[in-house]
């Protein structure tokens, strides 16, 4: 990154960006954490018991004070300029919980971007206060420009892709992936639906690239035909082996998953591409009802990245089934990210080493 102009820089392919986001560059150690694409099996696990381990501990008193000494001389930024509760929440919870000071921007007209600054320069500003910043941002591209600009910088800082454009949402695949793994015990060999607006949904895209890492996943995706996944994630499959198909027909496939993925039709982004915007009943088609529990399997699940609308039917949110995961998804978001930020802060090993 820092040999190279943004221009050059963003127009390479993300294997050849990959080596930049680390501490070391002969080390697969995050410092940016930017695309599902970083991580690799190995990381996975281990973050995955780190976040375990972390939960646990946050069970007792002398827990919690122990997580909250850890970085209380750091101080997190959450910027976050695009409309969000959950994700910004989950990782204000999970700073917290590791004891960091915490600030937060919510809206760019508060600031000098209102007067024409560059993101770059704004970012560069931000980092000489905080020792994190977290970014979601409409536009795609964005946290990879302030990870970049943060490599040319004296001072570097990590940069986490809080949703980034359409792209990518690095964190809530993780997230997912370790939801999939407590639910199924095992994600070799499962068969994930997910279901809903595909093309535009950053979730179901980060959490494609992520289940690479394992073996013999099978992926079934259910949409409308105008929201098919983009073709650049089945080039993706098809060149890590995966297979996957397409379908309109929920109901079809309920009894293959172990896991289904429900997403919302995300109409927010009609207006950005100048379609009048439609806020309105999902199609039934696309609607999780309550009676397709009787065609699932009974070690599965089913998850939603949140918020949702009417495509989860509202009556399952009050059945007391354990395959219905997506309030507990919401609240792994808090245990990963807090694993994730100790990990890029170099705390793995005094936590798993903790002594209750």
């Amino acid at each position: 990154m820092k040999k190279l102009p943004w221009e050059e820089f963003a127009e390479l392919p993300i294997s050849d960006k990959l080596p930049f986001l680390s501490i070391d560059r002969t080390v697969n150690e995050p410092f940016h954490v930017l695309f599902a694409q970083q991580f690799d099996r190995p990381f996975l696990d281990s973050l995955f018991a780190l976040a375990d381990r972390i939960r646990k501990i946050h069970k007792t008193s002398d827990g919690v004070i122990f997580l909250r000494s850890l970085l209380a001389d750091r101080q997190a930024l959450n910027l976050f300029v695009q409309p969000s509760t959950r994700t910004f929440l989950s990782f204000l919870c999970a700073e917290q919980n590791l004891g960091m000071m915490t600030a937060d921007i919510r809206d760019v007209s508060t600031s000098s971007q209102a007067k024409g600054e560059s993101l770059q320069n704004t970012i560069r500003t931000f980092s000489s206060y905080v020792d994190l910043i977290v970014m979601r941002h409409p536009d795609k591209g964005a946290c990879e420009l302030a990870a970049w600009e943060m490599n040319m910088a004296d001072r570097r800082i990590p940069i986490f892709n809080g949703g980034s454009g359409r792209d990518q949402h690095p964190t809530q695949a993780l997230l997912d992936v370790y939801t999939i793994r407590k639910s199924v015990d095992e994600i070799d060999g499962k068969t994930i639906v997910m279901v809903g607006d595909l093309a535009r949904g950053r979730t179901v895209r980060s959490l494609s690239y992520l289940l690479k890492n394992y073996r013999d996943v099978s992926i079934i995706y259910v949409s409308p035909e105008r929201f098919r996944i983009g073709e650049d994630i089945k080039e993706f499959l098809d060149h890590h082996n995966m297979p996957f198909r397409e379908t309109d027909d929920l109901e079809s496939v309920v009894g293959e998953a172990d896991a289904i993925y429900m997403t919302r039709i995300q109409w927010e982004w009609d207006s950005a591409e100048g379609l009048a915007e439609r806020h309105g009943e999902s199609d039934p088609r696309f609607v999780f009802r309550t009676e397709f529990l009787d065609k699932m399997k009974p070690k599965s699940c089913v998850m939603h990245p949140l918020p949702k609308i009417n495509e989860i039917d509202p009556e399952l949110d009050y059945l007391d089934d354990p395959r219905l995961v997506y309030w507990r998804q919401e609240r792994n978001g808090m245990w990963i990210r807090a694993g994730l930020i100790a990990r890029v802060f170099g705390l793995s090993d005094v936590i798993m080493s903790y002594k209750e």
